[in-house]
């Protein structure tokens, strides 16, 4: 395969993205061209406060590159749907080896013991000695080995919130409780939780790509987690209720949450940052008092027990 690779200032790296997926390049990636130099920009952005533009003082940009397609034909649709003329600009053209993205991409996850108990292990890594094998995981007590590849959904048990979700499970989850996982991603949570005992087990996203991801994880995972849309959720409460999303999400649907906890039921919260877990708290305060389990990176998890 092949990269189309350009050069622009940051008020151009939006517009020319968007112009050079019109063309019908399969991607197009973002790095900072003054990288390793004296002039190198970070570029932060917190959930909820992200930079209005995605874009360094000086953009690398790399289109990959269908099969046959002309470089120079994508060039003049550039031009003119975004009025960018690289005529006379800084642009090339370079061989990417297929076996580097998968090479890439494997190399970037690995195995992932979470706690005492829980490991979240790439297809490519099912044969890793260094990890529980399947019949392990079948002792009462023992290892839970959840198989994961990294694809459209969020959750590898990567990110602080992840983990912290998952500790929190492994820690406190009481075998055959009924379990709601809002806001499943990958269904990451939802399939570890009954893996270390949960009973009936619910995910719901709204992403239509989430639920089909938590669905085949389940399978490959031989769990039985009923995947659906927000609209499919039938009426019902539960004895726990995990929901690893961001803060304002978690706000807006705090008397939703809340009134899916049956009597006694816990609520585990994260996607929240240190900063906003005062606030997320006092939304749930009519129903359940709030409190932070543990910080980690600068993102919380908070439990609650609904009276």
């Amino acid at each position: 395969m092949r990269e189309l690779v350009l050069h622009c200032p940051e008020a151009q790296a939006e517009a020319l993205s968007e112009a050079l997926l019109d063309a019908g390049v399969l991607s197009v990636s973002v790095e900072d061209a003054e990288s390793d130099t004296q002039a190198e920009q970070p570029l932060f952005g917190e959930p909820g406060s992200e930079p209005e533009v995605q874009a360094w003082r000086y953009n690398r940009m790399a289109a990959l590159l269908a099969d046959g397609a002309d470089p120079a034909q994508i060039l003049e649709h550039v031009h003119v749907v975004g009025g960018i003329n690289y005529s006379d600009r800084d642009w090339s053209v370079r061989e990417v080896s297929d076996a580097d993205w998968v090479r890439l991409t494997q190399e970037q996850f690995g195995p992932i013991q979470i706690g005492e108990r829980v490991w979240i292990v790439p297809s490519w890594h099912r044969d890793d000695p260094a990890v529980p094998t399947r019949a392990e995981s079948s002792v009462a007590n023992g290892p839970v080995r959840l198989q994961l590849d990294p694809g459209l959904a969020f959750g590898t048990g990567s990110h602080p919130t992840t983990r912290l979700c998952l500790e929190w499970l492994e820690a406190n989850l009481r075998s055959g409780e009924t379990l709601l996982d809002y806001g499943c991603g990958s269904g990451i949570l939802a399939i570890a939780a009954k893996m270390l005992g949960a009973g009936p087990t619910l995910a719901v996203d709204i992403d239509g790509q989430a639920v089909l991801s938590t669905r085949y994880n389940a399978q490959v995972n031989q769990v039985d987690v009923r995947a659906m849309l927000p609209a499919e959720l039938e009426a019902g409460q539960y004895d726990l209720v995990v929901a690893n999303i961001l803060s304002n999400p978690l706000k807006v649907l705090a008397p939703m949450l809340a009134a899916r906890l049956q009597s006694g039921g816990r609520l585990v919260l994260s996607g929240i940052l240190e900063r906003q877990a005062d606030e997320v708290a006092r939304a749930y305060a009519p129903w359940l008092g709030m409190s932070v389990w543990q910080a980690r990176e600068g993102w919380v998890c908070l439990h609650g027990r609904r009276a």
